[in-house]
């Protein structure tokens, strides 16, 4: 028998995480919502469903995230992860990696657009 999930099934997954309306730039891998957004949070950009699109993908499905530019850097440190949480019931929803930098506290970031996939089973 052939492996099989419908576009809904990760379409909810995408989705979930597309609920999020605050994004990160972290200066290590946050695991709770509290160090996301204050523990290694070094700026923080506001979200809305607008900047996130679900759509097939080459093996699945995706979700894509707008660019968020010159966000406001409100911690020194050396940024290296993004998260992507919501505030209502502090749920962190999404960690991932970033190229690695140095920011200043009082300057800005651009966050550029970037992708989750979820494969189709193979």
């Amino acid at each position: 028998m052939a492996k099989f999930a419908p576009d809904a099934v990760m379409d909810a997954a995408l989705n979930y995480v597309g609920a999020s309306l605050s994004c990160f730039v972290c200066s290590s891998s946050p695991t709770t919502w509290a160090e996301a957004s204050s523990t290694y949070a070094l700026a923080t950009a506001v979200m809305s469903a607008a900047d996130f699109a679900v759509a097939d993908d080459t093996s699945g499905r995706k979700v894509t995230m707008a660019s968020k530019l010159a966000t406001a850097i409100t911690v020194t440190g050396a940024a290296n992860h993004v998260a992507l949480g919501l505030a209502a019931g502090t749920t962190l929803r999404y960690v991932t990696t970033c190229t690695a930098q140095s920011l200043t506290s009082g300057g800005t970031v651009d966050i550029p657009t970037w992708k989750i996939n979820i494969a189709d089973p193979t």
